[in-house]
């Protein structure tokens, strides 16, 4: 199975048509299942520009969050509304998203990327050269990707995401188990493409990452939202005890 950044983005969709996709509202968001729910009354809105980080202890609900607004589930209740209204196609186009475990397909690594780039009608040599080489790949581009290390194997998943020039790229901790050196040129990509007018929204547990790159914080907890304010003042004064608790290394329950 591969991951849907080979079917969100496409040609003449790119980070530069800015609102056209922006602000994402919830409102009265509900996910259950068996009758528990694992996300309760979500009201959010996230608005264009900037890293918008996702936080909570395990089981929260971040990863669920990321995947309602990326539309690959359906919420039980509530709505998502993208730019006003529904998630169409022509939006869906407009986004990408890059999971923890990237699976690869059994082709080198610029094989993964020309696939994409196929897909939506802008394969070349040179945009498969660019996107390598945006993640510090281009070495690398007829090596299988299974042989890739862990770190590697993430920004080739990065590179096939950003080939779809997406204003909004969701990422679901994309530098977990990675060691620091991978951790940072991941951290560079996400900041570079930040600059380049995409919207990333981004799901960490590492504490410092969130430090380093929040713009804006979401904290969940319990499936659902406690805190919804700017990278700085959440981080300097959590306006509540779950957050002081998770952010001091406590556990929260």
């Amino acid at each position: 199975m591969l991951d849907t950044a080979f079917v969100a983005g496409g040609a003449g969709a790119t980070a530069n048509d800015a609102g056209r996709s922006l602000p994402i509202e919830t409102r009265g968001l509900i996910y259950r299942i068996d009758g528990h729910h694992l996300l309760d009354n979500i009201d959010l809105t996230i608005e264009p520009g900037g890293i918008t980080v996702i936080m909570g202890p395990n089981g929260a609900g971040k990863t669920l969050l990321l995947r309602l607004l990326h539309g690959l589930i359906a919420p039980t209740a509530g709505a998502i509304r993208w730019d006003g209204g529904a998630l169409t196609p022509e939006r869906r186009r407009r986004q990408a998203m890059v999971f923890q475990r990237p699976v690869l397909m059994r082709r080198s690594a610029a094989a993964n990327v020309e696939f994409v780039l196929s897909l939506h009608g802008t394969a070349s040599i040179e945009r498969c050269q660019e996107l390598l080489c945006r993640v510090g790949l281009e070495a690398k581009a007829r090596q299988p990707a299974r042989l890739l290390s862990g770190g590697e194997q993430q920004r080739l998943a990065l590179a096939r995401a950003l080939a779809v020039e997406p204003q909004v790229l969701f990422l679901d901790e994309p530098t977990a188990s990675l060691d620091p050196a991978a951790i940072a040129a991941i951290e560079a990509i996400i900041r570079e493409t930040q600059r380049r007018g995409t919207k990333i929204v981004l799901v960490t547990h590492d504490v410092g990452q969130a430090r380093r790159l929040a713009g804006e914080a979401i904290f969940l907890c319990n499936g659902r939202v406690l805190e919804q304010s700017p990278g700085q003042r959440f981080f300097a004064a959590p306006s509540s005890q779950a957050a002081r608790d998770y952010l001091a290394g406590r556990l929260v329950y």
